[in-house]
């Protein structure tokens, strides 16, 4: 049996309390966050709502990822994915994703316990500034500068497409203190106040209908204290936390699928063509089959990355996540198309969710490297024709 398949031969049954966790989360979505509530929010233009977020920490979503000294959950990999998924269902356009990816970076510094204590409380949302646009998809480009001076650091430089960086109160910047380009030696991490003078975060729209920022940093000075970590050994926390982050895209990738299926589904019953609902052809009956199978196979690769993403041996940690994003990414163009055409017409209609949903679908398959990114990344992995 090749490796993946040893991985991913689990059952896939949540505890009691996982089950009631997502029951309240779906019934919370259902009352008090239906689609046509995100779609005022979102053509808003704010990206976020205050009664919203603070409904998020009620319900304890942000301390998730936060440990228990510092006043949070001290969630596992399952609860993550079950918060993930549901925040799919609901196309969630709160920053609860951006400040779940960013408390992993504040727990694998090891020094940052008062931020995390902070998050855990839900009064920070954090954004990961982390990428730059001439690295693509390797998050070891890191072209803006650190320097040391008599207070701490002077940061400058730019980075492209930090999601909801308008509507997060820190962020994750990564900055080069030592080497040059795609060296992994040398980048430091830092913990920068949204506010700081000499930062300038220019929000917009994406096309998915989140929000996304392009921030320019300017001799932005942060205190010693600032920095997560080591100096000039930040690359294991940011691939770590990176991985973290692509495994959470991996479950919320699976409530959107979900959702597309359900609708789908629903249209084939109550549409007709020829005096009977047009479910009932077969040609259709084996497409939706073929959607259903593509889904069950995302499910276990997206529980193989949540178990597998805290494992202290970093090589199979990549091989799990990069496993699971490539085929996920794969899986979501599958049942994303398949269902826009099954629709027809309304599957392109703005006034459709389905709509929504498959741009967000095409969204997440680019994030934190696409498809073909991790196919490269998975190959590169040590013993890779042995694995």
């Amino acid at each position: 049996m090749c490796w993946v398949c040893e991985q991913i031969a689990m059952q896939f049954k949540l505890s009691d309390e996982q089950q009631q966790f997502s029951d309240a989360l779906r019934k919370w979505a259902e009352r008090a966050y239906p689609f046509e509530h995100r779609q005022q929010l979102v053509r808003g233009g704010q990206g976020s709502r205050a009664e919203d977020w603070n409904a998020l920490v009620e319900l304890g979503l942000p301390a998730l990822g936060v440990p228990e000294e510092q006043g949070g959950l001290g969630a596992g990999g399952i609860d993550h994915l079950v918060a993930m998924q549901e925040a799919g269902r609901m196309l969630l356009a709160e920053p609860l994703f951006t400040t779940l990816w960013g408390s992993a970076f504040l727990r694998a510094s090891g020094n940052q316990a008062a931020l995390l204590e902070r998050v855990a409380a839900g009064e920070l949302r954090l954004a990961c500034a982390v990428s730059e646009a001439a690295g693509r998809h390797d998050a070891d480009w890191v072209e803006a500068q650190a320097h040391r001076n008599a207070t701490g650091w002077c940061l400058s430089g730019h980075k492209a497409t930090v999601l909801h960086g308008g509507q997060a109160d820190l962020l994750i910047v990564s900055a080069r203190t030592a080497g040059a380009g795609a060296e992994s030696e040398g980048i430091t991490l830092f913990a920068v106040d949204a506010k700081a003078p000499g930062l300038k975060i220019t929000d917009s729209a994406t096309f998915d209908g989140l929000r996304a920022s392009s921030v320019q940093l300017d001799n932005v000075q942060v205190l010693a204290g600032a920095v997560l970590g080591n100096v000039g050994q930040g690359w294991e926390i940011l691939d770590g936390a990176n991985d973290f982050g692509a495994a959470l895209l991996c479950a919320e990738a699976l409530g959107i699928m979900e959702v597309m299926r359900d609708d789908t589904l629903e249209h084939l019953r109550t549409r007709r063509q020829f005096g009977q609902p047009i479910g009932k052809f077969q040609a259709l009956q084996h497409r939706m089959a073929e959607v259903a199978l593509q889904l069950e196979q995302a499910r276990s690769m997206a529980w193989l990355a949540m178990t597998q993403v805290n494992t202290d041996n970093a090589v199979d940690r990549r091989r799990c996540v990069s496993a699971a994003k490539a085929h996920i990414g794969q899986a979501l163009r599958f049942v994303g198309q398949q269902c826009v055409q099954l629709n027809g017409g309304l599957g392109v209609s703005d006034e459709m969710r389905l709509t929504h949903f498959f741009r967000r679908a095409v969204a997440i398959e680019l994030s934190l490297g696409d498809t073909d990114h991790h196919v490269a990344r998975f190959q590169a992995q040590p013993n890779f024709l042995t694995a």
